[in-house]
């Protein structure tokens, strides 16, 4: 209330307030018999957060990629009809650990301390479950955690220790005997079900009444490697899953920082689908006959991965209806703001790649939908360039919780009620520290724009170290002298650069074309500007600022 409301705030106003608030015999000596009825305070507005685990958004229905007509996701693409499909979301760090401490504690990864798969965000970094029950939310979190520590800032939490198990999973349980990280229970049944059933029971036999809730529901699945429930063994056996080209097309896509000098790495940089990656490719894992020719290899590998992924996908979906008609049997389904989401994109072929990491689109673009109750105007698609450290202060926004100063991100809530969002972003900055861990993946960062994305290929592992040393290069084999392969062998460094607008799909490296130098110019200054903006600089990285000063003007 302004100070000019504030002058007709009056006595009367003042003694009725009282009233409401105490009960009390009114100022004017009225019985309570004859004061007026209180009005019931507004019911405050729950928040129901889904994530799903390398959901890809070129695997649900709503974005309208390639595998849309196989009308794999009803239930969130109702969703999306019935609230905002937010189109340029993208991930901070494309792995599941560091994306989930981004969207804890709102902050790029240098600053939270995540930058891989061993990091760990303790109760004192649990911001938004800790703002939200500050905020009067009971709050609760089911499923897939992977953050280590205990979530101690949650009301009550169940949740899968790191990866966790499709079948039959254990939970480290609030309520079970032992301490964290012993405090395990068993459960019967497919992970998907398993953590619907968990997150339907909460709703049902402890949340408090009269208090909303803020509820963390995070399905495993489709992580690798894609075990669905036995009732999907049968979906899209008798259909050809399409394919994209760029699983067969790879002629200008790349550097030398991802293929090798005269693509001297190809079959060492990034698991494949076909036989191009020999250590580690989709037909080995599917079980593909190694003796098929090259191109029937290719077919039949990626068709057994996305009918495996695409049954891991039916399962979170049809779950999702289980817990959509759960909250409007209780009646509290408009009255909760629904988001879905994934802790990032997933290569599902696109270049003949798997898993994640990379900073090409179908791994670096995350779903996000959100059905907000009381938003029927809502814009049924945005396009502002949003990340992982929004997600915070985004939902804390929708609560009416300030966006605290210690986070990087920015709350995009004001796009639902189509106004526009200032000072905001023109580009996102990714960052993949793992260098060639898993996926062989060169550790790499850079910006994507609307119309741009130049990617810096480091080439190097963060922790020095580490690196390997006892290594040599024969053809195309990296190996240790006792015959395994290295993970942290460097790779070469270079740029690569997408003109989005004329290559959607990244087919075609134009980094070193005449036309574009004022584009990398600026894009250079804006890596540059977001690094030291967000903590992100290699100060603490001697020896990657080195490799990073020496290839800055190539």
């Amino acid at each position: 209330m302004n100070k000019t409301q504030n002058k007709g705030f009056t006595f009367g106003k003042l003694c009725l307030s009282a009233l409401l608030l105490t009960g009390l015999v009114g100022c004017t000596g009225q019985s309570n018999s004859e004061q007026p009825v209180a009005a019931k305070p507004a019911k405050k507005m729950n928040v129901l957060y889904i994530m799903s685990d390398d959901h890809t958004s070129q695997a649900i229905g709503a974005y309208g990629g390639h595998l849309a007509g196989l009308n794999p996701t009803p239930v969130i693409d109702q969703l999306a009809s019935e609230g905002t499909r937010f189109d340029n979301v993208f991930v901070t760090n494309s792995i599941c650990t560091p994306s989930r401490a981004s969207i804890i504690t709102g902050q790029y990864s240098q600053t939270n301390g995540v930058l891989d798969l061993n990091g760990k965000i303790g109760h004192d970094k649990q911001y938004l479950p800790r703002l939200m029950k500050e905020a009067g939310y009971q709050t609760a979190m089911i499923g897939k955690w992977h953050l280590k520590k205990e979530p101690k800032a949650f009301d009550y939490y169940k949740v899968l220790p790191n990866q966790g198990k499709y079948f039959n999973p254990v939970f480290r349980d609030i309520d079970a005997e032992g301490k964290w990280p012993k405090n395990l229970t068993q459960i019967e049944g497919h992970s998907s079900d398993v953590i619907t059933d968990l997150s339907i029971d909460w709703l049902k036999n402890r949340r408090e009444e009269g208090k909303p809730f803020f509820l963390m529901h995070h399905f495993k699945a489709p992580h690798d490697m894609f075990e669905n429930a036995p009732r999907y063994d049968s979906l899209y056996a008798d259909i050809k899953i399409p394919e994209p080209a760029s699983l067969w097309d790879q002629k200008e896509w790349g550097s030398k920082a991802t293929r090798g000098e005269n693509d001297s790495l190809v079959r060492e940089i990034g698991t494949s689908v076909s036989k191009r990656n020999p250590r580690r490719n989709m037909g080995i894992h599917m079980d593909v006959d190694q003796n098929l020719s090259d191109e029937a290899y290719t077919a039949e590998s990626y068709q057994r991965y996305l009918k495996r992924y695409l049954r891991t996908v039916k399962g979170v979906d049809d779950n999702m209806g289980r817990l959509i008609a759960y909250l409007k049997e209780i009646g509290e389904y408009d009255n909760t703001l629904i988001i879905y989401t994934s802790d990032q994109g997933m290569m599902l072929g696109e270049h003949d790649l798997i898993d994640k990491r990379w900073m090409f689109d179908e791994s670096l673009r995350m779903p996000f939908i959100v059905r907000h109750p009381h938003k029927a105007e809502a814009p049924k698609t945005h396009t502002a360039i949003i990340n992982n450290t929004d997600f915070a202060p985004f939902i804390l926004d929708t609560v009416g919780v300030a966006t605290p100063d210690y986070m990087h991100g920015m709350s995009f809530a004001a796009a639902l009620d189509n106004k526009e969002l200032k000072d905001w972003r023109t580009a996102s900055y990714y960052r993949y520290w793992m260098h060639r861990a898993h996926h062989d993946v060169p550790s790499h960062f850079g910006v994507r724009s609307e119309d741009f994305k130049l990617m810096f290929f480091v080439g190097a592992h963060f922790d020095n170290a580490a690196m390997q040393t006892d290594v040599k290069y024969e053809g195309h084999n990296w190996s240790r002298k006792d015959g395994t392969v290295p993970m942290k062998v460097n790779t070469p460094a270079g740029w690569e650069l997408y003109d989005l607008k004329k290559d959607p799909k990244e087919m075609k490296n134009v980094y070193g074309d005449p036309q574009y130098k004022d584009v990398v110019a600026k894009l250079k200054a804006e890596i540059k500007r977001q690094r030291e903006l967000y903590n992100e600089t290699d100060k603490n990285f001697p020896h990657l600022q080195a490799i990073i000063d020496a290839h800055w003007n190539d």
